[in-house]
């Protein structure tokens, strides 16, 4: 039997805190070798595309892919988890609200351990379907106060502050600059559709920590070449996979105005085998991609959450 997870399953089942923790756990995992995690694969065709990310997590006793199609109907997500021992199909569960939590949950644990103890104040640009959870994970690992939120659409913005201010009991304050913003930012978060840079990286207080989440495409970045020569550490949930889909990374580095060697992968930072914020002034920069170890280790305590709450649909294979 498998158990077939809805949406509404998986709101109720998956909290922030306990994202942050299992990606912890997986990230962990990986820097010693115990987890497998393969770059996100593309079939385009002419009125959409197929995307797919594989992964395996045997510390969960898990293993799967999600599949999307993003097509002019829509986007439809989907992670088939299996059982790491035998390979049984275990759960088939709808996987957009699990992609938005698995990515602020992602971006709440770069925080945790690469912005300073002390930054109470956030500052995001976006405020769209990620830019709920980008917040809700920070919220999850610092001790945040109150946010500054720009978005080129004024109305959306000030729809979104108020609803987050009452979600995460914070101020959430719409602003009418992306400067301003920045300016005030101990932890920036970009989450847009921009196909070129969002700010400039003068306006960066030091200290700042940027989560940037905005694209997953060689050709877009929300952040400029000033941002990049000002960080002190560049981390990216893949280094592997950003070499094919980080336009932030990719564009300057085609230009040879950037090197590849000053990257580091988040596993190595989780797992204390690569470089860590070593003083109060250091900016810090993550470049959030959506890995499939991610979805798989968010879907395993989906999974394991559904069976002891009796949550999901059980559904017959044929043996």
């Amino acid at each position: 039997m498998a158990l077939v997870l809805r949406e509404e399953d998986v709101r109720i089942l998956l909290s922030m805190p306990d994202t942050v923790a299992i990606l912890e756990q997986v990230f962990g995992a990986l820097a010693d070798k115990n987890a497998i995690n393969l770059p996100r694969q593309r079939i385009r065709l002419l009125n959409g595309v197929l995307h797919v990310l594989s992964a395996a997590a045997p510390t969960l006793g898990v293993l799967g892919y999600k599949s999307y199609t993003a097509f002019r109907e829509g986007v439809r997500f989907v992670v088939m988890l299996h059982s790491a021992q035998d390979g049984q199909l275990l759960a088939i569960i709808e996987a957009d609200w699990l992609g938005r939590m698995r990515t602020g949950g992602t971006s709440g644990l770069a925080t945790k351990f690469l912005a300073r103890p002390d930054a109470t104040i956030v500052g995001l640009i976006g405020s769209g379907n990620q830019a709920v959870t980008q917040l809700m994970g920070i919220c999850a690992v610092c001790p945040v106060t109150i946010a500054y939120v720009y978005s080129r659409d004024a109305q959306a913005c000030n729809i979104f502050c108020n609803e987050m201010a009452k979600v995460l009991n914070i101020e959430v304050r719409p602003v009418p600059s992306a400067r301003q913003v920045v300016k005030e930012a101990d932890i920036l978060i970009t989450a847009t559709s921009s196909s070129d840079p969002v700010f400039q990286g003068e306006w960066l207080k030091p200290g700042c920590h940027i989560n940037a989440i905005g694209s997953n495409w060689h050709t877009k970045r929300e952040i400029d070449l000033s941002t990049l020569q000002r960080s002190y550490l560049i981390v990216t949930d893949s280094r592997e996979q950003a070499q094919t889909e980080a336009g932030d990374f990719i564009i300057p580095a085609e230009e040879n105005l950037f090197n590849w060697d000053r990257v580091f992968d988040l596993s190595e930072v989780v797992g204390r085998r690569g470089p860590q914020r070593d003083a109060a002034e250091n900016i810090t920069l993550y470049k959030g991609l959506g890995i499939a170890l991610e979805d798989i280790a968010a879907a395993a305590h989906v999974y394991n959450q559904a069976l002891t709450q009796g949550f999901g649909e059980e559904l017959p294979l044929l043996p």
